[in-house]
């Protein structure tokens, strides 16, 4: 039987606990620092001048990191049984780091 109840942390289906997510979070999050690194290291090779005008988005994408990197900490230690709103903030800074990240890759490409 099905569970409906999204307070519930597993179903019959083994539905995704708390730290089986943060664990996935963990790897998306390695995946955006292996980007953010590959930015870094691109934005380097630039003159000054073009490396101001996208400074303030790299930066933008290292505090987005940061923010995860202490949200996921946070689920991990606390395990807290309903994490629904913790979730929808993690799902809401990845969106918005998308979005900045692909501002500062169309800069290279």
């Amino acid at each position: 039987m099905k569970q409906d109840n999204p307070k519930v942390l597993f179903s019959e289906e083994g539905a995704m606990d708390v730290k089986d997510y943060c664990k996935n979070v963990d790897i998306e999050l390695n995946a955006w620092r292996a980007k953010l690194y590959n930015v870094m290291r691109q934005m380097d090779e630039l003159p000054t001048g073009e490396k101001q005008q996208i400074i303030e988005q790299v930066n933008g994408l290292h505090n987005i990191v940061n923010e995860l990197d202490n949200r996921i900490d946070q689920l991990r230690t606390s395990c807290p049984t309903e994490w629904a709103p913790e979730k929808s903030e993690i799902k809401g800074k990845i969106t918005e780091m998308e979005e900045q990240y692909n501002e500062v890759d169309s800069f290279f490409y």
